[in-house]
């Protein structure tokens, strides 16, 4: 266990330590006990709405029904206007996903009482409030727009390097390590960010005065999971693109 800063939990008032962390050991391998715990929980809900959306369809949808095919229809315009109309459909369930992950672990974070869940030696988290989170999604995107360059493009994909002169090959090789890191590190910082500036308002200010920031954090949380879903987007496009291809907006 590690620990980190002391600060409140928003909700009840809680000592809340950032680092500490339920280790699970397996064979050689230590993985984060908490992280996978939330994030089954995540999982989990998604799975259920998506069954719960789709057991019983009919041909005018109510209810669920309704709801989970408005979520999909958002999700296809949000995979279609970064990829194009011809190109979005074998990314949909990859954008879909990453995005439905990130929005209900953000929402998770802040509207969950996950303190009163208590575990060994640490206390449950958003999996997005912790940056080894962050980083494998950011790392997933990263394989998949090369994933989609090369099956494109095949070896064809490198010269992308040195387009339009060598000289950028450098840069265009950072490029490649700076974007899962601000990937990752944007949104993890902001989702921690959040939750730590409510909390110490919290602890200095009566409950009701950061109910506004409580809600303002729901809105910046679904902008992230945004943001992170539309610029995976925008770097598959970037890999796939043929050279004259005019941009989407």
């Amino acid at each position: 266990m590690v620990h980190g800063l002391s600060v409140l939990n928003p909700l009840f008032l809680a000592e809340l330590e950032v680092g500490n962390h339920f280790l699970w050991k397996i064979g050689n391998l230590t993985v984060h006990g908490q992280v996978f715990l939330s994030s089954w929980f995540v999982i989990a809900l998604i799975v259920i709405a998506s069954i719960a959306g789709t057991r019983n369809m009919q041909r005018i949808p109510k209810g669920m029904q309704n709801f989970m095919e408005y979520v999909l229809e958002f999700l296809r315009d949000l995979a279609k206007n970064q990829l194009g109309e011809k190109e979005y459909r074998p990314w949909l369930p990859f954008i879909g996903t990453l995005f439905l992950f990130i929005f209900v672990s953000n929402w998770s974070g802040a509207l969950i009482p996950w303190k009163l869940l208590e575990i060994p030696d640490s206390e449950l988290a958003a999996p997005t409030n912790d940056i080894n989170t962050t980083v494998a999604l950011a790392l997933l995107t990263s394989l998949a727009y090369f994933y989609a360059g090369f099956s494109k493009k095949g070896l064809g994909y490198f010269a992308n390097y040195v387009k339009p002169i060598p000289i950028l090959l450098p840069i265009k090789i950072l490029e490649d390590f700076t974007k899962p890191l601000s990937l990752s590190f944007r949104l993890f910082g902001n989702i921690l960010a959040d939750e730590l500036v409510v909390a110490v308002l919290v602890f200095l200010v009566p409950l009701f005065i950061p109910l506004p920031l409580m809600a303002l954090g729901l809105f910046t949380s679904a902008i992230q999971a945004l943001v992170f879903a539309t610029l995976a987007g925008a770097y598959i496009h970037e890999a796939i693109e043929d050279e004259g291809e005019e941009e989407h907006g």
